[in-house]
């Protein structure tokens, strides 16, 4: 009401006290909870003094009196019934301004007031005094006028009540039009004047203030839309409109941003008594958010859509219910039906018979839980060929948790059914084999930490062989240097002899290290052990016995494998002697040689192996055996059952290492009191068995043919030569690689090249090996070198095709080598020898001319300088025992500790070579080099390590690596070959 009169904004508490007739309320216990200023003016009291007190405390009357009872009935009644009750006339005398009772006459009316459960909470009382009123019709008549008058206020009250039920009755009335869930509106006049507008009314427009105003006042944003042409049209012919969707764009203000709405709405013509338009009743509902939600509907389902064709498995929806409503094209073309259709009674040909009522129960349980669907089924092909598919319908719900539609998909699994069936055979020994494979896993994570602890050795051993090298330098170094002081004494000799030939047996011994560190070269060929094991049955006989039987079962069809055979050789000897140890010299001995597999599953468990293809080689005792305690510990360097004196501790180790180096398996097998089996894997080859020309065994035999030997080293090349023309051969000498090509780019006839493997200059020995074969396709090529890392060896295994002779090595061991060598070459054609003595003179003057080439230099004129030698290395004890050895030859040292040291060195004084260790404190021996030639380009440079190679220095020419324990005198000749001396003058 206060709305519909503009007066929203009045405060009701002022309004009340403004009230000129008396209100006071109360409540259920008849306390006087407030009052407006009338009721106090007309009482006489105050606030305080009325607050809180009862009505008859504050205005005492005697409950048997008229007023007393009249007045509490009537209470009685309104909190009774709720309703409210009217006291047409009661006499309630009140204290006057002199605080004396004075008869007063009051009409009455009590209203209850209810909270929003409907349950009475106050009673308003609204009274009227009519004292003057009453007196003066008592006067001017007698009872019949009374009476008359009475009646007469009786109805006015009457009609007063009926006129206060109405009052309720609109403000209900206006309530709920307030409430109302949709927007109204009632235009009057033809200009549309709002005269009633609710909540949801005003909350579309943005707008409060429209009562009185005419819809293009009140709304100008909607000008351009249609709104009033279509409100002037409705008004005009009275007949009624009705929008569906209708877009309307509102603006507040200037300032506030366009909001788009969507509205039904319909727009009723309102008529007067004479059936004449007089105004426009609006009522609609803002479907904005419907709108958008639709809107938002048809675009996913445009997106699903897309998505499900595009998809390669079948894809489909169905209704709530369950009846099929759409399926993608992938289900067409696998089907080659023309119609796809299903419900919960009928299934769709495609299904496979046997399937139909598992498929029927389960999807008519989905529909009644609304839980998701998965289930395998099969279905026909255009072909007639069924094929397994998982079926998965997902129910789509709305906000109310109410299914909408079914989304599903067929996915075939066709393949994946076809596996599960071959793998069902060997899921019914799962059970059993759980048990097992916990204990095989249990014995693997053993073999794998047995396998760990052995690289970690192995590793270790590596290490201290390198660290052992240097410490037998310092020993070898001053037992030379004293060798000298006491030439001539003959005892004194004889016991640096033996100190020497111990630290002989001592760098064996590292070499042994090495060998468990998988660090030896290796030079593997095809072969079959069955023929191995064969010749070498006279040696393992020797060895062992007379008293050990012997025992040898080789497989049928053995296949062959790729190994060093000498690596095997002195495995399988190491195998015997242990086993005849283990015997006490008495027994039997049995060697096995068979194909075997190990299979994935064995690989899993095991360190260190793949699967695949082996040559198996056992070597089984009948010796007292060992304890688990022992085999663990059987491949470690150094450990040993045997008497103190009676064994070093390596044998096994070596095997290990070998094996291991080999890419092979070795695995022991024993038993207290029941012997041992040792069983060695080595990997088997394709290709057929390579057929082994070199024999250690039998006369050194020589031949005619012509040698070229390149070999920086004077002395070893001489004594080279010295060995193959004793033999017979016609032997040509080159100093380095480029002096090699060029004997071999002369034309002479050269059956075999002999050449060391690192050697100065900027060609390596590798590219003289490989252009000289280009040049004489079949010349015989046989490296030597003293190293067990280079360009011809990788990962400790020789490249393939290379043949190697190590240094040192025995005169026999060079003419069977040389004789194999030039054997193979003569597979295939010979190149033309010289056919006259002229034309043999010639080529041998070619020869004699270019193996004595050298460049052109002129002759000092003053004597030549003293080689200045920079030392540096960071063992003092190594350091000062190499330069007292390099002074006595000759030569000026100059020693360093470090690489500071030496640059500072270089920097004062002018030197002729360096020879560096590659381990320093400060950078390493090859970051020295380096910074040194960058003064000295040409700076010749010996890496004096034990290192078996210096990583990085591959590409740099004038270089020369010498391992420790390393000879004063090698090093001495390596120096004098390396330098060109300085004249004085």
């Amino acid at each position: 009401m206060f709305r519909l009169t503009e007066l929203s904004e009045i405060d009701l508490n002022q309004l009340f006290n403004l009230s000129p007739n008396p209100y006071v309320i109360l409540d259920r216990e008849l306390r006087l909870v407030g009052m407006n200023d009338a009721y106090l003016a007309v009482t006489g009291r105050s606030r305080e003094e009325l607050v809180d007190r009862t009505m008859f405390d504050a205005f005492p009357s005697e409950p048997d009196s008229v007023p007393g009872r009249l007045l509490r009935q009537s209470f009685a009644k309104v909190l009774s019934t709720a309703e409210v009750d009217h006291l047409p006339l009661i006499p309630y005398p009140i204290p006057g301004p002199d605080g004396e009772l004075e008869d007063r006459y009051w009409s009455a009316t009590h209203t209850p007031i209810k909270d929003e459960a409907g349950r009475l909470i106050f009673i308003l009382q609204h009274t009227v005094d009519v004292t003057e009123l009453h007196l003066l019709r008592s006067r001017s008549a007698g009872d019949g006028v009374l009476k008359v008058h009475t009646d007469l206020m009786r109805r006015a009250d009457a009609v007063q009540g009926q006129n206060a039920a109405l009052g309720e009755e609109r403000e209900y009335l206006r309530m709920l039009f307030e409430q109302a869930p949709g927007f109204i509106a009632v235009l009057r006049g033809p200009e549309h004047i709002f005269s009633i507008v609710n909540r949801s009314y005003r909350t579309i427009v943005g707008r409060e203030d429209l009562i009185g105003k005419t819809v293009r006042e009140a709304l100008p944003d909607v000008a351009s839309q249609g709104v009033y042409e279509l409100l002037d049209e409705v008004y005009r012919t009275g007949t009624p409109y009705s929008a569906y969707g209708a877009r309307v764009v509102f603006q507040s203000s200037e300032n506030a941003e366009p909001e788009e709405r969507f509205l039904d709405f319909v727009y009723q013509p309102i008529r007067d008594h004479d059936g004449m338009v007089d105004g426009i009743f609006v009522q609609g509902q803002d479907v904005t958010e419907l709108r958008r939600a639709q809107e938002a509907a048809r675009e996913n389902e445009d997106r699903f859509r897309t998505l499900a064709q595009s998809l390669p498995t079948h894809v489909w929806t169905a209704t709530p219910d369950g009846r099929m409503q759409w399926c993608n094209d992938q289900i067409f073309t696998y089907s080659g039906l023309e119609s796809f259709y299903f419900d919960r009674e009928r299934r769709s040909e495609m299904l496979h018979p046997d399937d139909s009522p598992r498929i029927a129960a389960a999807w008519g349980e989905a529909l009644r839980t609304g839980s998701r669907l998965e289930t395998e089924i099969r279905l026909r092909r255009h072909d007639g060929v069924y094929r397994w598919f998982i079926s998965r319908a997902v129910p789509i719900k709305n906000a109310e948790g109410e299914i909408t539609l079914w989304v599903a998909t067929n996915t075939d699994i066709d393949e994946q059914k076809k596996t599960e069936s071959e793998l069902s055979s060997l899921a019914e020994t799962l059970g059993h084999r759980v048990e097992e494979r916990t204990i095989e896993l249990e014995r693997t994570q053993e073999v794998l930490r047995q396998s760990q602890k052995m690289e970690a050795i192995g590793n270790l051993a590596g290490g201290i062989a390198h660290d052992f090298n240097n410490l037998l330098q310092v020993i070898t170094g001053n037992l030379q240097l004293l060798g000298r002081e006491f030439a001539g004494n003959e005892v004194a000799e004889r016991r640096l002899n033996s100190a020497l030939a111990g630290a002989s047996r001592g760098a064996r011994l590292a070499s042994q290290l090495l060998a468990f560190g998988r660090r030896q070269p290796l030079s593997p060929k095809v072969i079959n052990l069955s023929r191995l094991i064969r010749e070498m049955d006279h040696l393992l006989r020797r060895s062992l016995g007379e008293a050990i039987e012997i025992d040898t079962i080789v497989g049928g069809g053995l296949w062959n494998t790729l190994v060093d055979p000498s690596n095997v050789e002195n495995a399988l000897l190491n195998l015997a002697i242990n086993a005849r140890d283990a015997m006490n010299g008495q027994g039997k001995l049995t060697i096995e040689l068979g194909n075997a597999y190990l299979d994935d599953e064995y690989a899993r468990h095991t360190f260190d192996i793949e699967s695949g293809q082996y040559v198996m080689l056992a070597v089984t005792d009948t010796g007292t055996g060992m304890t688990a305690d022992i085999l663990s510990k059987v491949f470690d360097p150094f450990f040993t059952t045997k008497p103190e004196g009676k064994g070093t501790g390596l044998g096994l180790s070596m095997v290990y290492g070998f094996v291991k180096q080999s890419g092979g398996h070795i695995r022991i097998y024993s038993e207290p009191g029941n012997g041992t089996t040792v069983r060695i894997y080595l990997p088997r080859s394709m290709e057929d068995e390579d057929v082994v020309a070199e024999n250690t065994g039998g006369a050194a035999l020589g031949g005619n043919e012509t040698i070229l030997v390149v070999e920086d080293d004077e002395a070893v090349r001489e004594i080279t030569v010295s060995l193959l023309a004793e033999l017979g051969y016609r032997v040509l000498r080159a100093k380095d690689a480029d002096s090699g090509l060029a004997i071999i780019e002369s034309g002479v006839p050269i059956v075999c090249l002999f050449t060391d493997v690192v050697m100065p200059g900027r060609l390596k020995s590798s590219d003289l090996a490989k252009r000289a074969k280009e040049r004489l396709p079949h010349l015989g090529v046989l490296f030597t070198s003293g190293y067990t890392e280079n360009s011809i060896v990788h990962g400790g295994r020789l490249d393939p095709g290379v043949n190697l002779l190590s240094k040192p090595y025995t005169r026999e061991a060079l003419a069977r080598k040389i004789r194999q060598v030039i054997d193979q070459s003569r597979q295939a054609p010979q190149p033309r020898l010289p056919e006259s003595p002229s034309e043999a003179s010639l080529a041998d003057a070619s020869l004699a001319e270019a193996a004595s080439a050298k460049p052109a230099v002129e002759q000092p004129s003053a004597p030549d300088l003293p080689i200045s030698v920079l030392l540096v290395e960071d063992e003092a004890l190594i350091r000062i025992s190499t330069a007292d050895f390099l002074q006595d030859a000759g030569m000026t040292v100059i020693e360093a500790g470090s690489a500071a040291e030496a640059l500072a060195a270089a920097g004062s004084d002018p030197i002729d070579i360096l020879v560096t260790d590659v381990h320093l404190p400060e950078m390493s021996g090859l970051q020295l080099a380096l910074k040194l030639r960058e003064t000295v380009a040409d700076l010749p440079v010996i890496f004096a390590t034990g290192d078996r190679n210096v990583p990085g220095s591959e590409t740099l020419g004038n270089t020369a690596l010498i391992t420790k324990p390393y000879d004063y005198e090698l090093l001495t000749t390596r120096i004098r070959a390396m330098v060109t001396l300085r004249s004085g003058g």
